[in-house]
């Protein structure tokens, strides 16, 4: 049975097939590598800069000393990478649906959901090699966590970028054209970066504002910035595991049942 298409071994050619097919179109997109890099290194270099001497930061967990702020924001700003290639891997499922090539790709005897998951992890293998990339640059810039912590923080980056990517592929289901995604992408992506603590301990939210701290602690981006941040120095914030965990389930159910032309999305497009 392994060896059948439809076995194991088929389904691992199907999967290096998806995604060879996102590296080779993340291959010719240079721009987007440069893009997914600008951002953070914007925020690096120029704001995380300019805030080091008014911001403060004082011992908290990971950190055993005080950290100057460019140490604080490396991991938001790295989640911050995967969060816009999962939008990114998402707006190429709309182009996707639009030019006809999904309905190739969804008329595939394998399960819906090897489908869609394996499209999800070829997503997540992009948006760690560009992760990475950052964290190699940063490293020139004094952001230097702990050599085992490169390491250790790649369980964090896979799960988070799963989370995000789902959240991303679940998103797609509901774009009917190319041209709204853009709205969609402002509108999701800017609100759950600043409304977390990619860039403030949440201790500071909540001196400043209660009820901007709450909507920082119900923010699922919160909790894959604090996993990310704890995975680079060898720990593990389980409250983060588990948020980041069922998030992750909560948006890849919800988006096979999306794309199930039966029962999501899809099929109240075409009524």
């Amino acid at each position: 049975m392994s060896d059948t298409p439809l076995g194991w071994s088929g389904r691992m050619r199907a999967l290096y097939g998806i995604i060879w097919r996102e590296a080779l179109r993340f291959a010719k997109q240079r721009e987007r590598f440069l893009s997914a890099l600008v951002r953070p290194l914007v925020w690096l270099f120029i704001f995380a800069a300019g805030f080091r001497s008014v911001l403060g930061l004082s011992i908290t967990p990971p950190y055993e000393t005080y950290v100057l702020y460019e140490v604080y924001v490396a991991p938001g700003l790295c989640a911050m990478i995967q969060l816009f290639n999962g939008m990114q891997s998402s707006l190429s499922m709309v182009y996707d649906r639009e030019t006809g090539a999904m309905r190739i790709f969804l008329v595939s005897p394998y399960p819906r959901w090897f489908l869609l998951s394996s499209k999800l992890f070829a997503g997540v293998v992009v948006s760690i090699l560009q992760v990475y990339a950052f964290l190699l640059i940063a490293w020139f810039w004094g952001v230097d966590p702990p050599p085992l912590g490169y390491l250790t923080v790649l369980p964090a980056l896979v799960l988070s970028g799963l989370m995000l990517g789902a959240m991303g592929l679940f998103l797609s289901s509901t774009i009917r054209q190319l041209e709204n995604f853009a709205g969609v992408m402002n509108f999701v992506i800017f609100p759950m970066f600043f409304a977390s603590s990619a860039l403030y301990p949440l201790w500071r939210m909540k001196e400043s504002s209660i009820l901007l701290y709450d909507i920082c602690r119900y923010n699922p981006f919160t909790y894959a910035v604090e996993l990310i941040r704890f995975g680079l120095y060898g720990q593990i914030n389980w409250l983060a595991l588990a948020v980041v965990s069922g998030a992750t389930l909560l948006f890849m159910g919800a988006a096979i049942y999306a794309y199930d032309p039966s029962k999501g999305m899809l099929s109240r497009k075409r009524s």
